[in-house]
């Protein structure tokens, strides 16, 4: 006898002669009193839960006290710390400015979310144990819509640490996660704060109603396959909308009922046919339940043999005068469990029973990712349900049973992560046809689902079949889980809390929440490369106005305001900065913000917003950052403490500007070097020089052929053509895409690139998250910030390219603007962070909601295609439109770098190629083949060689 709903009273059904009245708890519906106290402990109860300006009933301050000690019972179990009560000094703040993601439910509930979201973003996981704690008002220029206000919290911070705090003024909530119920109590109040709000929800009593409904969510799953349900029978009055009409689903038959009454005949008709079908298979007993919103929570299911028809039949009916209008009575396969060890014979005693609990979560491009799997194990003639059985990884579970073999147990995990995040998918579509009324406000998403699959053989297969989708019940059940090794050991990397993905979600919608709307001044609007850009700005609601220097860029038609201003001439920055304030003063532009990711454009940037009074980095550390040879000498002298010194990282170097300081530099850099241009970007002009000769032969070279803006636009001519020679240092090549925000370091994200193809060094390959290991990830990322810190770089998103060598990172160069080319696509697709958003938030002197630990989803490899090698096959088997269809498909990822096929003797890389898989061998290979298909691969552009490090 298998059962998921939550505990609850015997249910003798087929006379009707109990009513179903249990529910889960204030939260799901129920009124009353809550449960008599059981949390023995020895915190402080005289702490200040009243909110100040509300009143709370007796009730609702039982139910407020209850949850308080609820969750120091939690913290106490996990081994954390009381909650320290600093009511009485309220948090000011900044209203507005800050991140804000708060939980309304039960502490049991979103324990895994609330300590997740303490690291994730310290002091910015509020938990709120009233909802008189919380306040709705109507949001300016938005009619319908309104702000969700916090007046108090438990706050949430590393380590486990929890304050009680009043916020004075309230603090303006930029996410929202509330346990729901539609029946009278705090359920009902929690719905009626999630629905109409400007802020993103998680969930919302609409969608929840929809989600909670048996009959609605199994023909979903049915219909859009990926997840095997059981054999249904579904006898329904008056459905919803979304259930009238649509193809019929495989293993599910639904017969709409004209009435409640005198349906004997049909009921015994169809129970019949149904227990004689085939969709049956091997069960040998069916379930009888109730479906719809009403019986959420309440344990409402009968299992029976399956020839014993008079039976069901009885129960059908006996259950059908309780309907109300869009229920369901469900008639369901009981799955027969799994006999294990498996394939063989099941031993001695009572049969065992594997329930699967699977938390999946929205992520990046609304694409669901699984989280984390907890089971149950019990015995085949006893219910299995929530909060009754101690939660196990699905290893442990499967060993119990007898099945320890490595491989069958990765083929299982492989099967759930299939099935759930197909269900997810599948919600995820219902929702998109849905509109802002029918999902609870246009902001409302279901953001993670808990998914309960039994575990039995098809067709010889271990198969996880999904029996229903839930809110939170999954989401505690793998909480709990955690929590059984809190107090033991600390969490390790490699074992990511079930809501680590979830609170990214969080994080991610906080930060379109408070961007949205932004005005934002950018200076220049950069090539095909950026192209990005619009789309991004439209998607998020920024309002952009541009400088630029063309009149005819394409994103003169794409932004707020379009000022046309010659920004190339850089000797003239200073005098352009107060000229540009000047304009943006007369046309009345209400900026939140300026900023740039123009390599050209950085220092113009930072004098601008000096003038405009806006968030930037200082004008001197940009112009350091910008000339590499000024970089290098400052650091040099950079000798700390502390310690270690961003000297340590920064290599001998000769500024350029004569045939002079060709001959002097000789003699003080060792050779062989690297030559290129003071200002230069794409590694345009960079060569590597092994003796004098060499080295004056390439200075006058570039003298004579890069003289100015016009020979090669935006790779930084307009500040002139200046060179610099510097060691060359052996070793491995990186880019560290760093987040700094008030001289902190927020993010960090570690690319290695392939071998160049030497004597210059164009990029060939690059792959991401680094190979290195964890260590030598870690010192290139200190020795990145190192250097930003060193030159004064405290605010913004930067590119820092290094080489590892055998004594640690050497600095090639800063880029103060957040890396170029595939870069901030890669981040995107693999950490579900946007550097373009994140820099945005930056320049509005907002800190970025970031995950505090940004974890890769996978791994990219790619190379770079050169007009100079591949002009014909880009012109043929590797054409724009073939390229542009497979990235289409799912099958590259492409970025166009150029979007002209002219080869010349300085030239940058024409488009990135790359590939995903699950592992980095798995993408090495994958793109390996693809370069082999399309003819990227070839004698004089040997892939296999650039990828040779990503081993």
């Amino acid at each position: 006898m298998l059962s998921l709903d939550p505990l609850g009273p015997e249910w003798d059904c087929p006379l009707g002669s109990k009513d179903l009245e249990e529910e889960e708890g204030p939260w799901g519906g129920g009124s009353g009193l809550p449960p008599p106290d059981c949390f023995p402990g020895s915190w402080r109860h005289d702490v200040g839960l009243d909110c100040k300006g509300s009143l709370e009933g007796a009730e609702a301050r039982a139910w407020t006290v209850y949850y308080y000690s609820l969750l120091q019972s939690c913290l106490q179990q996990a081994g954390l710390p009381e909650t320290q009560d600093r009511s009485q000094v309220p948090r000011t703040g900044c209203p507005g400015a800050e991140v804000t993601l708060c939980v309304l439910g039960s502490p049991s509930t979103f324990l895994s979310v609330l300590l997740e979201g303490g690291v994730q973003s310290p002091g910015n996981m509020l938990l709120c144990l009233s909802p008189t704690w919380l306040t709705k008002v109507p949001a300016p220029g938005q009619p319908g819509e309104a702000v969700l206000l916090v007046s108090k919290a438990v706050s949430f911070h590393p380590g486990g640490l929890t304050f009680l705090d009043d916020f004075v003024p309230p603090r303006r909530a930029t996410y929202f996660l509330a346990g729901l119920g539609l029946g009278p109590g705090r359920g009902r109040e929690a719905a009626e704060l999630a629905r109409d709000l400007t802020c993103p929800t998680g969930a919302s009593a609409e969608l929840a109603r929809l989600l909670e409904d048996r009959l609605l969510t199994r023909r979903l799953l049915a219909q859009h396959g990926g997840a095997a349900v059981p054999a249904t029978l579904a006898f329904t009055y008056k459905p919803p909308a979304l259930l009238r009409g649509g193809e019929a689903s495989p293993g599910l038959r639904l017969v709409e009922l004209s009435g409640k009454e005198d349906q004997q005949t049909l009921v015994k008709e169809e129970v019949g046919a149904f227990l004689h079908s085939g969709a049956l298979a091997d069960a040998l007993q069916v379930a009888v339940k109730l479906s719809g919103w009403r019986w959420r929570g309440r344990q409402a299911m009968r299992v029976y043999p399956r020839v014993e028809l008079g039976t069901v039949v009885d129960t059908v009916l006996a259950l059908l005068e309780k309907l109300e209008e869009e229920e369901s009575v469900l008639v369901e396969a009981v799955c027969p469990p799994a006999r294990l060890p498996f394939p063989g014979s099941a031993p001695p005693g009572p049969e065992l029973a594997v329930r699967i609990c699977a938390v999946v979560c929205r992520t990046q491009g609304d694409r669901p990712l699984l989280s984390k799997v907890v089971c149950s194990v019990g015995r085949e003639d006893r219910p299995l349900r929530h909060q009754s059985s101690l939660p196990q990884t699905l290893e442990v579970a499967l060993a119990r049973c007898g099945l320890g073999e490595t491989g069958q147990v990765a083929v299982v995990r492989r099967r759930v992560k299939a099935a759930a995040e197909a269900a997810l998918a599948a919600v995820l579509a219902l929702e998109a046809g849905l509109s802002a009324e029918q999902r609870g406000g246009r902001r409302a998403r279901t953001d993670f689902l808990g998914v309960d699959f039994a575990l039995t053989v098809e067709g010889r297969a271990l198969t996880p079949v999904a029996l229903e989708l839930n809110s939170g019940l999954c989401l505690e059940a793998c909480g709990a889980l955690e929590g059984l090794w809190a107090a033991q050991r600390p969490r390790s990397a490699a074992e990511d809390a079930a809501a680590a993905p979830l609170v990214e979600t969080m994080l991610r919608r906080s930060a379109h929440c408070l961007m949205e709307g932004k005005q934002l001044l950018l200076i220049g609007a950069g090539g095909v490369s950026k192209k990005f850009v619009w789309e991004a700005a439209r998607d998020y609601g920024l309002k952009l106005h541009l400088v630029e220097s063309d009149p005819n860029h394409f994103a003169s038609q794409l932004v707020q305001t379009f000022i046309h201003f010659d920004v190339t001439e850089h000797r003239r920055d200073e005098e352009n900065a107060r000229l540009l304030a000047e304009l943006v003063r007369a046309r009345g532009l209400q900026l939140d913000g300026c900023f740039s990711y123009w390599d050209d454009c950085l220092v113009l940037t930072a004098l601008l917003c000096r003038e405009l009074g806006l968030p930037c980095s200082p004008p001197a550390a940009m112009r350091l950052a910008k000339q590499k040879s000024c970089t290098q000498l400052h650091l040099l002298r950079c000798h700390g403490p502390p310690w270690p010194a961003p000297s340590l990282h920064a290599v001998p170097c000769c500024p350029l500007e004569t045939e002079a300081d060709v001959e002097k530099a000789v003699h003080q850099v060792p050779l062989p070097g690297v030559m290129k241009l003071e200002f230069g970007a794409g590694a345009v002009g960079v060569r590597l020089v092994e003796d004098a000769p060499q080295c004056h032969e390439h200075f006058s070279r570039i003298a004579r052929d890069l003289q100015g803006e016009a020979d090669h636009p935006g790779i930084g001519l307009g500040w002139g053509h200046a060179m610099l020679l510097m060691e060359f240092i052996e070793g491995t090549e990186h880019d560290v895409d760093l987040v700094l925000f008030g001289g902190r370091l927020l993010a960090a994200f570690v690319s290695d690139n392939g071998p160049t193809r030497l004597p210059g060094f164009t990029e060939t390959a690059a792959c991401m998250p680094t190979g290195l290991a964890p260590e030598q990830e870690a010192q290139l990322v200190q020795a990145a910030f190192r250097c930003c810190l060193g030159c004064g770089l405290l605010d913004g998103v930067f590119n820092v390219e290094l080489k590892l060598t055998g004594a640690g990172p050497k600095l090639i160069e800063i880029n103060p603007r957040m890396g170029g080319f595939y870069l901030r696509d890669w981040i995107l697709e693999l950490y579900g962070v946007d550097l373009l958003l994140t820099a945005a938030m930056v320049a509005c002197g907002l800190r970025p909601a970031l995950p505090a630990r940004p974890r890769a989803r996978g791994h990219l490899v790619g190379v770079m295609c050169l007009v100079s090698q591949h002009l014909q096959v880009l012109s043929s088997t590797a054409s724009r439109e073939t390229l542009q269809a497979l990235h289409d498909q799912g099958l590259l990822r492409l970025n166009w770098l150029e979007e002209v096929l002219v080869p010349g003797e300085y030239e940058e890389p024409y488009c990135s190629v790359a590939c995903a898989g699950s592992s980095l061998a798995e993408a090495r290979l994958r793109l390996l083949g693809l370069c082999q298909g399309l003819g990227i691969d070839g004698p004089h552009y040997p892939v296999a060689h650039f990828l040779s490090h990503f081993k």
